[in-house]
């Protein structure tokens, strides 16, 4: 190259490592940003996993239920044939104590009538 009379060659720059505020807020920010972020991942994942196991008890609580609801409806039907049953057999006890009321009745009817009989035939 040529060299002019007072002129010195171009050299590269020197370069100097300089870091702004602005540049270490923004990486502090994007760096918190993602430990913050990772936190909450992880947050959530430990609350679905606890949720998860909430559902399966609940869902075993409910099956206990249904089992216990499933033997009440059954003793609930039991209880209405029985009372059914009851029901008749007051029904049926109640004829047969009107029966045998008029049967005791026709009895004594009858008893009547024959001493009656009875009477008349020793009566010359």
């Amino acid at each position: 190259m040529l060299e002019v009379k007072g002129e010195k060659e171009m050299g590269t720059p020197a370069w100097e490592w300089k870091w702004n505020i602005n540049t270490v807020a923004i990486l502090v920010t994007f760096i918190g940003g993602f430990v913050a972020w990772g936190y909450t991942l992880s947050a959530i994942q430990i609350g679905l996993s606890n949720n998860e196991q909430k559902i399966m008890d609940l869902s075993a609580r409910v099956s206990v239920n249904e089992l216990a609801l499933r033997r009440v409806d059954s003793h609930e039907l039991r209880i209405t044939n029985m009372e059914k049953t009851n029901d008749t057999t007051f029904s049926s006890v109640r004829a047969l104590e009107k029966t045998l009321g008029d049967l005791a009745s026709d009895v004594k009817v009858t008893k009547e009538i024959l001493q009656r009989l009875e009477a008349a035939q020793r009566r010359p």
